[in-house]
């Protein structure tokens, strides 16, 4: 019988919970105009004619003006509120899958965290957060400078994107680029 080898990582990840100073349905709406979905059919269509890696690198850039696009959304709260809970929650996976393979050709595993995952909900007070785990916390984890560089990019490329959508930006997000 084959040898089965096993690897545990613990780590410690990030998770913000940043204010955004409006109402629920404001903040979705900007959201999801700053973070367009994912064209699938598009997508289907690239790797139908076998197009090549340029054209999936153009494509992307064309269709993420501020370098996300949300690959999957549910709303969390309306489904929650049939058991009578209070509050919205909106839950999304958002990312780029250009980024995403510079990560992937050192580790597969990497998809674990790619794309990344973001809710915007209301707390117990009412307050509308954006909440996202750090990317840096995330894939600092596997243990490769090269993940490691990309999930420093991507604090900042979030730190873009709320500077878009008019929120206040921890400085955690930019502190890598100041050094």
């Amino acid at each position: 019988m084959p040898t089965q080898n096993f690897v545990a990582v613990p780590h410690q990840t990030v998770r913000w919970s940043i204010d955004t100073g409006t109402s629920f349905e404001d903040f979705r709406a900007r959201y999801e105009a700053a973070v367009p979905v994912l064209d699938l059919e598009r997508m289907t269509a690239l790797r139908a004619e076998r197009a090549s890696w340029e054209t999936v690198l153009a494509a992307a850039a064309q269709n993420a003006p501020h370098g996300f696009l949300r690959f999957w959304s549910t709303d969390v709260g309306e489904l929650m509120q049939l058991a009578g809970d209070q509050g919205s929650c909106s839950s999304y996976l958002m990312g780029n899958h250009t980024i995403a393979e510079r990560m992937y050709r050192h580790d597969p595993a990497v998809m674990l965290y790619a794309p990344l995952r973001t809710t915007i909900h209301q707390d117990q007070d009412g307050v509308t957060r954006f909440s996202i785990d750090q990317p840096s916390s995330r894939f600092g984890s596997f243990g490769s400078p090269d993940i490691a560089t990309v999930g420093l990019e991507l604090d900042r490329k979030v730190a873009n994107l709320l500077r878009v959508l008019d929120v206040s930006v921890p400085s955690a997000f930019t502190a890598a680029s100041d050094q």
